[in-house]
């Protein structure tokens, strides 16, 4: 297979080398070939980028009016919608996902585009009445350049995430890609070029943990918007406190999904099965830990791994595949590590704990079901990323809850019940930016998306992104005319 070679960073308007002439090589993870080699950026190349992004913010993009910014999303939008074949054969290639899965992000990344263009000219601030003698009132600012740091599991549909709102409040944006998927925003990147944003508004660094480094620390860059691990998000903030930086940051999970006794059990079954295994169990909201109320453990249990026995994985350009692969060997390695640690942890294996028969290439994993999982094992606590989910029976409602807290996360919750006066007590108690009932995961552009403890700071989507990208800045004007009395006279 030949290899696609994407040989320039994105700076300033402009496609160039970079300073170092570095290299990434992007390997398929359904083979473990090389497809793409990847230019990749440097702290010099850093610096280029953050003198670019900050004279868009003094220069045109300055200047631009809310409802041209708006237009230029919108326009962006559109591209992406044009190119969404083209953007997810990408995509698919770099982290292995089935191609229908890419296809559908990527389009669902045109949608946020679409909705952060129409919250453009709608970021307002308001009138205070603080005085009758004085006016008093708000504004939303930019915060000016933003770095936007991307993992490997989703890279275009959680730029859409950060590019949505960064650039509708305003902001020039550096987009750092992860190593493992360094080629599709650089594509991306030539969609917001077509676009016709001013040079320098949006500027794509593939590059290694020395690139997200240097970007966290430069002291030129307002704000860092991170998703990954938890352990990035602390090296992150503690590069960004040398100037105070602002940091959001969207760090993972480890989501508990509770089915109660009353509840729609097919249905419950059915999404649980999906919310375990999508995307490979490579997100931060997978349901990982499915809480079972005992009458109906057994069942349930044995209905999750026939399920799990019945999705297929396999390349991503195969119609009949339901999975892919783990988009790296290191990645398949820790799962298989994980699923090891459930053995030895005395856990039931109900389903998978190996690679699937005849892929004797790529990074294969079997979806896996564990039952009788201690809650306080690793398997339980530690976020694996991989397609393997941890069953364990409760005793009613306090057991429910508790179990489900009882873990550093809290990004996503679920919950199933028939019981309406249950489903509001519990989703008000479980730990969780996001719980659900009946559902799981209901992900949308209007939605708020963010955790609690150490699942990050701040929120992604709806207005509350928005002001994550802002700055609120007061203005009094006094309108008495009266003159004060002099405090130092005699």
């Amino acid at each position: 297979m030949s290899v696609e070679r994407f040989d320039r960073l994105f700076i300033g308007g402009e496609w160039v080398a970079p300073r170092a002439a570095g290299r990434i090589a992007s390997i398929d993870p359904s083979t473990e070939d090389v497809w793409a080699e990847v230019a990749s950026a440097d702290a010099a190349d850093v610096e280029d980028a953050v003198a670019a992004a900050r004279a868009a913010m003094a220069g045109p993009w300055g200047r631009t009016a809310p409802t041209e910014r708006g237009a230029l999303i919108a326009r962006f939008a559109d591209l992406v919608r044009r190119d969404a074949a083209r953007l997810a054969e990408i995509e698919s290639r770099d982290n292995g996902k089935p191609l229908r899965d890419t296809l559908g992000e990527v389009q669902r990344a045109a949608d946020w585009l679409t909705f952060f263009a129409g919250a453009a000219d709608k970021v307002n601030g308001e009138q205070i009445p603080y005085r009758p003698d004085a006016l008093a009132y708000t504004r939303l600012e930019p915060v000016g350049v933003v770095a936007a740091i991307l993992p490997w599991n989703s890279p275009i549909s959680l730029a859409s995430w950060k590019l949505g709102p960064g650039l509708a409040a305003g902001n020039a944006m550096i987009l750092k890609p992860a190593e493992q998927t360094p080629a599709s925003l650089l594509a991306l990147a030539a969609l917001a070029e077509e676009a016709g944003f001013p040079a320098g508004v949006v500027n794509v660094l593939p590059g290694d943990g020395v690139v997200g480094a240097a970007l966290s620390a430069h002291p030129g860059v307002a704000k860092v918007s991170f998703t990954g691990s938890h352990e990035t998000a602390i090296r992150i903030m503690q590069g960004a406190s040398a100037n105070l930086k602002r940091c959001s940051f969207e760090c993972g999970g480890k989501s508990p999904f509770i089915v109660f006794a009353d509840a729609d059990f097919d249905r419950a079954l059915s999404v649980a099965t999906h919310s375990a295994f999508r995307s490979t169990g490579q997100s931060c909201s997978t349901a990982s830990r499915i809480f079972v109320e005992r009458p109906i453990y057994e069942r349930f249990a044995a209905g999750l791994a026939e399920r799990a026995k019945r999705i297929r994985p396999g390349p991503p350009f195969d119609p009949r595949t339901h999975i892919g692969p783990q988009t790296s060997a290191e990645q398949r390695d820790k799962t298989e590590a994980y699923i090891g640690l459930g053995h030895e942890s005395g856990a039931r294996l109900l389903a998978g704990g190996g690679r699937p028969e005849g892929l004797s290439r790529g990074y294969f994993v079997q979806p896996t079901v564990f039952a009788d999982v201690d809650n306080r094992s690793r398997l339980a606590q530690e976020e694996i990323f991989g397609p393997v989910t941890a069953v364990m029976p409760f005793d009613g409602e306090e057991e429910a809850v508790s179990l489900a807290n009882d873990t550093r996360y809290g990004l996503v919750g679920g919950l199933w019940t028939r019981d309406v006066s249950r489903a509001h007590r519990v989703a008000a108690r479980v730990e969780s930016g996001l719980v659900s009932v009946n559902t799981f995961r209901p992900v949308h552009f209007m939605l708020p998306y963010g955790g609690y403890k150490m699942s990050g700071i701040g929120r992604e989507n709806g207005f509350d992104a928005i002001r994550e990208f802002t700055e609120t800045k007061t203005v009094v004007i006094d309108l008495s005319h009266a003159i004060p009395p002099d405090p130092f006279a005699d």
